[in-house]
């Protein structure tokens, strides 16, 4: 009979592994470490994939950008001339 953790905890040792027929932590404070890691990496790995996603689904116009950002688009574009965007500048400083 195998008492192995599966996926979620890829470093422990089997059912003959440690002093306890495999009820320890495996590779003893190294398997705790490596587990704990593994777990941090998972959850870093969820968060980026929520903020890519979220990010990908707004498109690619500015709508969440800064005002400086769009400010300096606009003028790019022409839409303001840059007596206006001077101005702008600063009362977004």
């Amino acid at each position: 009979m195998w008492y192995g953790g599966g996926w979620s905890v890829p470093f422990s040792g089997g059912p003959m592994h440690g002093f306890n027929g495999g009820a320890g932590w495996g590779l003893g404070i190294l398997g705790w470490l490596l587990t704990v890691l593994w777990w941090v990496l998972m959850v870093v790995a969820v968060v980026a994939l929520v903020r890519w996603l979220r990010g990908s689904s707004k498109g690619g116009d500015m709508s969440g950008g800064s005002g400086l950002a769009i400010l300096k688009q606009r003028y790019a574009k022409g839409e303001i001339d840059k007596k206006e965007f001077e101005e702008k500048k600063r009362d977004l400083q």
